[in-house]
């Protein structure tokens, strides 16, 4: 494959460093030169620079010999480069940094105007301490000066000048080394103890290390004190508001999804809300049940009676259940914060998320229809139908629509009605007119049901009611059961795997739900300085269901829409989530028998009204991925959303989570690899498998791009991957097709490895194998844009060998472009030299 470049002229020709331009070229060399020397550099003498302006200089740095064109203009090179060794005297640079340049104040004067103190010290270094005595005639690539950031530090290929046989003086030490050698970031700090920047930064300024992580791990230490009387109205308005909308969804959630006696519903919103407010790092988020976990909850119960673990009709043992589960889901995200996975957030896929929560909610609506009609009892004396697959209930209700109780399905057809109606007015008149969400809809509708109810005495015309709620433990309105006792180890292996989805789905809503609130930031009038945290969400989240399960409540987490009407209504601090909870007791306590006539028709109703919130913004996300086509997307949601509908949730939950960690892994392990291109009449690489007929490649070599960590799990393969773009200068080529890549092009392999943030031992070794591959065949390997001298990737790359095996430090350059020059010279020749041009390399 040729070069599309133009050839050199002769005036580039004598432009050339005469210690490189007569040396023969090598069988590595390209046979067309790469005209990456063919521009001029910043003259250095004190006649050049006079009357000139710094503009007219750098035009003529970057005018190319070529007639009247010129070379595009090139961007910084990467910080983490290696500039070659130049024997300068540290010394200079303190005194250019204090403005103590020598015979060129007007040029200095002028960069201290366009720059900071930081910046204007490689400025004045360049033009006070000249590589050589007299005029600079070279190429781009001739000899010059260090810059400050990589000569003057251990962080750059290189050196320091006591690396290379100077002794370290106080002077020639630069004011970054010694910052990090303060916070024991830098190698050879005499063995001292590395100090954490932490707590570097804490003593400099004055701050107690002994009490500041209080009030960030305990944010209730934070908000307290922040808090006013001017707090407290919007609180208490926002508590009762949504007390009248959630109390009785607690309630209808408990009885009709969870199978759990209905005052284990009203647990969720006593104990999770005030250790949430103490814990919580979101100050306007309010926990509590939902829907998709109280029904998987529901499922651990209806698997507890079929195994014969527990009776159809033993309340205290459902609720025992039901306080295994949260608890076990609660233990679960806890230890998740302690190890900090708050990353597990991601894990799902949205589309993952998507088919199941409505899938949730299909099967929900599906699940109310039966209450919702009156064949409850008709159900239970069928038997199977409360245990079985959506189809198989839909199928149930088609063949007894006949059957169905007039009064029951009215009650609960008008409920859901008007609960929408509602709903979408709110909705719709909200943005104008923020009070309608003060309209406690749902709470009206469900105290003129039990009052019609108690008047009219539909009791006794077919209509089921709540009946009494009371506690499982007579006497004790909160009692107290372990739920990790041995008794209870037969629950715990039928709730293990339901347990982690709970934790895992109510996770994800709770993350949601904090960042679209902004965490601590909240205006103004709300509490400021807590930061929002995954981690923190972990551990309050799970304090919180391990304490409810402790009183056999239902699992609770950050919702949405919840925690959206908090904030509408006024609340702006966690005293609302307390205040919710001290209503709730008060309605334990005194108001149980009030809900004596609600009828479960209308809870049903305020169910399905939930399970249509869930189903609505599937048809959004499914014409997003149509209108991008993504249809693996798409099959992953039917697939989740077929599995859940006509076989169980189980299956639609290992399903999902199945494909979503095979993607994962997919996508973690599959290396991402490039092959460069030049851009043409520029030294600027891009990748070549995107536009190939638009980029030159460069003869005799191979530019790889590595954009990311290497680590174990992507490195596996990175030998075949790098094999294909030998033969065929692509990875997306079958292996079966012969080769179609000369040899001849392989001659000098150079990898662009800006992108590897990290490295592991894994990774290391597979690296190493590759770089000895190569010269084992006298393949030549360069690294451009490399890790700086003293962190940890360049001492893995200095102890496993492939610093040494590749040919020393010379071949760690700042860019792709100074790699080619390299590939020009003779192997073991002088490469004495920097590039102070700035060419782009990476692509």
């Amino acid at each position: 494959m040729t070069s599309r470049r133009p050839t050199s002229s002769g005036s580039a020709s004598s432009a050339r460093n005469p210690s490189i331009t007569n040396q023969a070229v090598n069988q590595h060399a390209p046979s067309t030169p790469s005209n990456l020397r063919a521009s001029r550099t910043i003259s250095s003498s004190l006649e050049d620079l006079g009357g000139s302006t710094l503009e007219d200089r750098e035009d003529t740095r970057i005018t190319s010999v070529r007639g009247e064109d010129n070379a595009p203009s090139s961007s910084e090179p990467s910080p983490k480069t290696y500039p070659t060794h130049l024997d300068t005297d540290p010394a200079a640079d303190d005194e250019a940094l204090d403005g103590r340049t020598h015979g060129v104040p007007n040029l200095v004067g002028h960069a201290v105007d366009e720059t900071t103190s930081l910046l204007r010290k490689p400025f004045e270094f360049l033009l006070s301490s000249p590589p050589h005595e007299g005029p600079c005639g070279h190429g781009t690539f001739s000899p010059r000066a260090d810059s400050i950031r990589s000569r003057d530090s251990d962080y750059g290929y290189g050196g320091t000048p006591q690396a290379r046989g100077r002794p370290d003086s106080g002077e020639g030490r630069s004011r970054f080394s010694s910052l990090l050698e303060t916070v024991g970031m830098k190698n050879g700090s005499g063995g001292k103890k590395k100090m954490s920047t932490t707590s570097y930064l804490a003593e400099r300024h004055g701050i107690d290390t002994r009490t500041m992580y209080f009030p960030y791990y305990i944010p209730a230490l934070a908000w307290i004190p922040q808090y006013r009387w001017r707090h407290l109205q919007g609180d208490l308005v926002a508590a009762i508001t949504m007390a009248s909308f959630y109390i009785p969804m607690a309630l209808s959630l408990a009885s009709n999804l969870a199978h759990v006696p209905a005052i284990n519903g009203l647990y969720s919103f006593v104990f999770n809300p005030i250790i949430y407010a103490i814990l919580g790092s979101c100050p306007q988020m309010v926990v509590g049940p939902e829907a998709a976990g109280s029904l998987l909850v529901g499922t651990v119960v209806k698997s507890s009676v079929d195994s014969g673990v527990a009776g159809e009709g033993d309340d205290e043992m459902h609720a025992r259940v039901a306080g295994v589960v949260t608890g076990m889901a609660g233990a679960v995200i806890f230890i998740a914060g302690l190890t900090r996975l708050g990353f597990l957030d991601s894990v799902l896929s949205r589309p993952f998320l998507r088919g199941f929560i409505s899938a949730v909610g299909f099967v929900i609506i599906v699940d109310q229809l039966i209450p919702e009609l009156g064949l409850q009892g008709l159900a239970s004396a069928v038997g199977g139908v409360s245990h079985a697959s959506s189809v198989d209930k839909l199928r149930f209700l088609f063949g007894n629509i006949d059957k169905s109780s007039g009064i029951t399905s009215a009650v609960s057809g008008i409920s859901f009605l008007i609960i929408m109606i509602f709903r979408e007015t709110k909705k719709y008149l909200q943005p104008r007119y923020p009070g309608v969400a003060y309209i406690p809809d749902r709470f009206l509708v469900v105290v003129f049901s039990a009052i019609l109810t108690w008047q009219l005495r539909w009791d006794t015309k077919g209509l089921e009611v709540l009946g009494e709620v009371k506690s499982t433990t007579s006497g004790n309105p909160f009692p107290f059961h372990w739920p990790f006792q041995i008794s209870h180890m037969k629950h715990v292996r039928e709730a293990m795997g339901t347990s982690f989805l709970i934790a895992l789905l109510g996770f994800f809503e709770s993350s949601v739900a904090a960042k679209s609130l902004g965490g601590g930031e909240g205006g103004k009038d709300g509490i400021q300085g807590i930061a929002l945290s995954a981690n923190r969400e972990l551990v309050a989240l799970g304090v919180a269901n391990l304490v409810g399960g402790c009183f056999s409540a239902l699992p609770a987490f950050g919702g949405y829409g919840r925690s959206k009407v908090n904030a509408s209504t006024g609340g702006k601090t966690p005293m609302s989530s307390i205040f919710l909870s001290i209503i709730t007791i008060i309605c334990i306590l005194f108001l149980l028998p009030a809900f004596y006539y609600l009828p479960k028709a209308v809870l049903s109703s305020m169910i399905s009204v939930v399970a249509w919130s869930l189903i609505e913004e599937a048809p959004h996300d499914i014409l997003f991925f149509i209108k991008i086509r993504g249809y693996t997307e798409l099959g992953l949601m039917f697939i989740i959303f077929a599995a859940t509908i006509f076989y169980s949730l189980t299956l639609g939950i290992a399903i999902g989570v199945g494909l979503s960690l095979l993607a994962v892994i997919k996508h973690s392990t599959r290396p991402r690899i490039q092959i460069l291109g030049r851009i043409p009449g520029t030294n600027r690489f891009e990748n070549a498998e995107d536009n190939p007929d638009k980029l030159e490649f460069i003869e005799g070599c191979l530019i790889v791009k590595i954009p990311e960590p290497l680590t174990f799990a992507n490195t596996g393969d990175l030998k075949n991957r790098l094999r294909r773009l030998e033969l065929y200068g692509t990875t997306s080529a079958h292996p079966a097709l012969p080769r179609v890549r000369s040899p001849e092009h392989n001659k000098n392999i150079i990898f662009d490895i800006h992108g590897v943030t990290g490295l592991d031992g894994s990774g290391t070794q597979v690296l190493e194998e590759i770089v000895r591959g190569y010269r084992d065949r006298g393949v030549r390997v360069f690294f451009s844009r490399g890790p700086l001298e003293g962190t940890p990737i360049y001492e893995l790359f200095q102890r496993s060998g492939i610093l040494e095996t590749c040919g020393g430090k010379d071949h760690f350059v700042a860019d792709v472009g100074e790699a080619l020059r390299l590939t020009e010279v003779d192997e073991g020749d002088d490469l004495g030299y920097t590039n102070a041009a700035g060419d782009e390399g990476g692509g």
